[in-house]
């Protein structure tokens, strides 16, 4: 049970969460998800953020050892999302003399979760106000839509540091008795993980993200602690320039993923065929994913990750096999843009598949479909090979 200093003053005291198999009940866990929280001891003891109710009592216990008797005199509410608010009410209730401290939109979503005692003390920031606790002063930066809209970060001007809410996040646990686990993280074991939570959970909001990282570009950070996944405190301009590339809709780098949705695997089979031909044309990156079976969120991923897909689905019930317009679907609600697509599809009596993968992705912002569809009767035959070889060289010259 042990919490871990990141500066003399400054404590994570966070829980890890092994036990969760969907996160928000839909994106696939591997290793469980920290709950993050601190505690910042000055003059005036300060919380930041609690934790889910999953965890409440694991998380309760830690807090205590770490104010060994002490009082709470702020709690700052980062994020209202239950995930990182569930003890709000707890904590009202242990410290009553505590003050809340959170934005006008804050406070206006409160009582949608709790009913909180009206006598409670708050504290409405605003955009660049600070709070002085002692030797440390915070400062509060309004993140609206990252990715709700009462979301806020707060800089700590003595120790640098950035409370960053749910961005710079990631998914896994940390194993946060083990300093090690807390803070040694390198960019390739953050990367993946990291970039499958933004484009799920934040992918939509670019545009917000944008703005909130012109507001962080002005301060001097040495630290950042997000929500969940590891503190950051080495190479941070590698993960904010991660994070740029991300909310600006551009590819991370040169490469292919091939999405396939395939009823009795002939689909798959074509599939497996262009990934020949891409690599024999050069393609380095290469990224094979069956919709039907694969993590449906880490192919979103993906397909953010590069800068070319390619399509095959089956028809279904004169539209699409369901997996890949699930997919669609979810390309679109994450702003999916920018990228070269080509199309497959395959039908044995009328194929409806490319209209319809067509048409979705049509609704997308500056998409080049790379023509022309290739149509397969049932099983690919000689010529379907050379259709999808040459379909490979098109993407790859485009």
């Amino acid at each position: 049970m042990k919490n871990i200093a990141i500066t003399n003053s400054i404590f994570y005291i966070g829980v890890d969460d092994k036990d969760i198999d969907l996160f928000e009940s839909q994106y696939k866990i591997q290793g469980g998800i920290s709950y993050n929280s601190y505690l910042i001891k000055d003059e005036k003891i300060v919380l930041m953020d609690t934790v889910d109710s999953r965890k409440s009592q694991e998380w309760l216990t830690k807090l205590q050892d770490e104010l060994q008797g002490d009082k709470i005199d702020y709690m700052v509410i980062s994020h209202l999302e239950p995930d990182h608010s569930s003890n709000i009410k707890k904590i009202t209730e242990l410290y009553p003399d505590v003050t809340l401290v959170g934005n006008v939109k804050t406070f206006n979503m409160l009582p949608q979760f709790f009913e909180i005692n009206p006598e409670t003390k708050k504290l409405i920031v605003n955009e660049g106000d600070t709070l002085n606790i002692g030797e440390h002063t915070l400062q509060f930066f309004m993140a609206p839509m990252v990715h709700w809209p009462e979301v806020m970060v707060t800089y700590e001007q003595k120790e640098k540091i950035v409370f960053s809410a749910d961005g710079f996040g990631k998914f896994g646990g940390l194993e946060t008795t083990n300093e090690n686990k807390l803070y040694n993280v390198n960019c390739e074991s953050w990367l993946d993980e990291a970039r499958r939570y933004y484009i799920n959970i934040v992918g939509k909001y670019g545009a917000q993200v944008q703005i909130l990282l012109k507001k962080l570009l002005s301060l001097n950070i040495k630290k950042i602690c997000p929500l969940h996944g590891p503190v950051l405190n080495e190479n941070l301009s590698y993960y904010i320039e991660k994070y740029n590339t991300w909310s600006s809709y551009k590819p991370e780098e040169k490469g292919t993923l091939v999405a396939f949705a395939s009823i009795h695997g002939n689909t798959a089979k074509a599939a497996k065929k262009i990934v020949e031909f891409l690599a024999q044309q050069g393609e380095k990156n290469v990224r094979l994913m069956d919709l039907a079976r694969d993590d449906m969120h880490e192919a979103v991923s993906e397909s953010f990750k590069y800068d070319k897909m390619i399509l095959l689905a089956s028809s279904y019930n004169m539209s699409v096999f369901p997996p890949m317009q699930t997919f669609l679907n979810t390309l679109k609600a994450k702003n999916y843009q920018n990228r070269k697509v080509g199309i497959v599809e395959n039908g044995s009596w009328a194929p409806s598949a490319g209209k319809c993968m067509k048409a979705s992705l049509d609704e997308m912002k500056d998409i080049k479909i790379i023509e022309p569809m290739i149509t397969i009767k049932s099983a690919m035959k000689k010529e379907n090979e050379k259709e999808l070889e040459e379909l490979a060289k098109k993407l790859l010259n485009a």
